[in-house]
């Protein structure tokens, strides 16, 4: 996936048929599996709930979402996720510190 298609807007629709819009903002890699970190564009929607879907290639070489059904490979995904955002935080923090 391209630093583009993470920019992308996708429409999920639940099982009532109500379309939720959705962009990637990043993609993850746990235990070789794909990850996309949706966030929603609803204005109703609380500010930091982010949806994390695994991503697959289906046979006409499309990426696809799946969701996530596995207690464990829910808790690894979330946990990298976590990992890279304290990651994000210690960078900013750093960038903001006065040199001396």
């Amino acid at each position: 996936m391209t630093e583009e298609e993470r920019d992308e807007i996708i429409v999920l629709t639940d099982e009532e048929g109500t379309e939720y819009e959705f962009q990637i903002i990043d993609v993850l890699e746990v235990d070789g599996k794909r990850y996309a970190v949706l966030f929603p564009l609803e204005e109703d929607a609380e500010d930091d709930e982010a949806l994390i879907m695994r991503l697959e290639t289906d046979e006409n070489g499309d990426d696809i979402l799946i969701d996530i059904e596995e207690d464990e490979e829910w808790e690894k995904v979330v946990a990298e996720w976590e990992r890279i955002l304290e990651e994000e935080d210690d960078e900013d923090e750093d960038e903001e510190e006065p040199k001396a």
